[in-house]
C-alpha cells in the first residue's frame, strides 16, 4: 500500500474526529487478495471468515465488497454476527453460525435464513426439531473434532449421528466440516493426520461434500480443498503460513499522529516506573496510541514505528493512550505535532507487529481500535 500522504483534508478528518491515527482499509486489495485464493482453489469455491466484525475491519463493508467479486458463502462465530450480516447481503448469499446455536437461537436462525454449523448431537437433534415444528427442510452443516478438543461432533458420537441422519428429510446437510490446526505450519504431520481422519469421516457420511481448508490450507493442496475452503486472515492480507513470504496484498495501513516531541538528557526515565533510561542526549516523539487502541503493551522495549523508511524504537512502557519512541536517527525537526508516523504499511507488516508483541497477527488486526479516523478504498 502505498505511503499515505497528509493532505490537508486528511489532517482535518483526524482534527475533527479527534481521532488518535489514520487506518485505511483498502477494499480493493481485499478483493483482489480472494481472487487470488479463488484462482489457487478452483475448481473448488471459496467463502469469506468475516466473524468479528471481519476481524476488526467492519462486515458491513467488507463483505459486500466481497460479493461485489463473487464470494457467496460467508462464515461468522456467533449467531448475533449472523443477524446482522444477513441483512446486508443478497438472498443468494449463505451465512453460516461456526459456534451452532445455543438453546433458544434456533426458531430465529430459521425464520432468518441463517444456516447453522452443528457440532454436537444435541444441536443436532435441537434443530431437526426445529425444522418438524415448522413443517419446513431447514439446511445445515456438520463439523468434526478431528484433534483440535474445541468444536465439532466428538468420536463417541460419530455413530448415532450417522444413523440418525441417513435418510432424514427435515434437515438438507450441505456439507461435512472440520477445522485444520496447523494449516500455517505447511510441514506439519497434524494435516497430514488430519486429512486422513477427514476422509474416514467422509466414508461414515457418504454422499456428502468436504469443507476442509482455513488459509493456509488453500497452500496444502487439492486434496485439502473438499467444494469449499474458508479463507480467513490471508484475505485481510495476513500471511497465511509461517514460512516464506507473504503471497497476500497488505489491506491495511496504520498511521498514528505524533502529540508532542522533547529532547530528554542522559539519565532521563522514561515512561511508567522508569523501565527505559536514555543513556544519552536522546530525543522523543510520544504518538496518540497505546493498548486502549490496539497496540499491546508487549511492544514495550521491543517493538517500533517507522517514518519514511527509519525505524523508531518504541522506548519505555506502551501506555493505554500513547507510546514514546525514539526519532533521534531522524534530522531535528522532522517530526512536530500533528505528523503521521507509520504503525502498519509498507515497512512494517502484521506480522513484525505481532512477533513483537509476541502474539499472532490475528490479534493485532482484530484489536484495532475505533479511536482511529477510519477510511475505504
Amino acid at each position: 500500500m502505498a505511503r499515505v500522504i497528509v493532505t490537508p483534508e486528511k489532517q482535518a478528518a483526524l482534527s475533527s474526529e479527534g481521532a488518535s491515527g489514520y487506518l485505511t482499509i483498502n477494499l480493493a486489495a481485499l478483493a483482489r487478495n480472494y481472487a487470488k485464493l479463488s484462482s489457487i482453489l478452483a475448481p473448488a469455491r471459496a467463502g469469506a471468515v468475516v466473524k468479528a466484525d471481519a476481524y476488526g475491519l467492519s462486515a458491513e463493508r467488507v463483505a459486500p465488497a466481497l460479493y461485489r467479486v463473487g464470494c457467496r458463502q460467508f462464515f461468522v462465530a456467533q449467531f448475533a454476527e449472523a443477524a446482522r450480516l444477513r441483512a446486508l447481503l443478497s438472498v443468494d448469499a449463505q451465512v453460516f453460525v461456526l459456534n451452532g446455536l445455543q438453546p433458544g437461537n434456533e426458531g430465529p436462525c430459521a425464520e432468518g435464513g441463517i444456516i447453522p454449523v452443528l457440532n454436537s448431537l444435541e444441536q443436532w437433534r435441537s434443530w431437526r426439531a426445529t425444522a418438524k415444528r415448522l413443517k419446513r427442510t431447514l439446511p445445515a452443516v456438520l463439523q468434526f473434532d478431528k484433534g483440535m478438543s474445541r468444536l465439532g461432533v466428538p468420536l463417541e458420537e460419530r455413530g448415532p449421528l450417522s444413523v440418525e441422519t441417513a435418510g432424514q428429510g427435515n434437515v438438507e446437510i450441505l456439507f461435512i466440516m472440520s477445522h485444520l490446526a496447523s494449516a500455517d505450519e505447511l510441514d506439519s504431520d497434524q494435516n497430514d493426520d488430519q486429512l486422513a481422519q477427514m476422509k474416514r469421516i467422509a466414508e461414515e457420511f457418504p454422499r456428502l461434500d468436504i469443507c476442509f481448508a482455513n488459509s493456509g490450507g488453500i497452500l496444502l493442496g487439492k486434496s485439502y480443498h473438499g467444494v469449499l475452503a474458508r479463507p480467513g486472515i490471508a484475505l485481510y492480507g495476513g500471511a497465511p503460513t509461517t514460512k516464506g513470504g507473504n503471497p497476500m496484498e497488505a489491506v491495511v495501513r496504520l498511521d498514528v499522529a505524533v502529540v508532542q516531541t522533547r529532547t530528554v538528557p542522559a539519565g532521563a526515565k522514561v515512561g511508567y516506573s522508569g523501565a527505559h533510561i536514555a543513556v544519552s542526549e536522546t530525543r522523543l516523539a510520544t504518538i496518540a496510541a497505546g493498548y486502549a487502541d490496539g497496540l499491546p503493551r508487549s511492544l514495550s522495549g521491543r517493538g517500533a514505528v517507522h517514518y519514511r523508511g527509519t525505524r523508531l524504537p518504541i522506548v519505555g512502557r506502551v501506555s493505554m493512550d500513547s507510546i514514546t519512541v525514539d526519532i533521534t536517527a531522524l534530522p531535528e525537526g522532522t517530526l512536530k505535532l500533528g505528523s503521521l508516523v507509520e504503525v502498519l504499511g509498507p515497512h512494517q507488516t502484521l506480522e513484525d507487529v505481532a512477533r513483537d508483541a509476541g502474539t499472532i497477527a490475528y490479534e493485532i488486526l482484530t484489536n484495532l481500535g475505533d479511536r482511529y479516523h477510519r477510511e475505504y478504498r
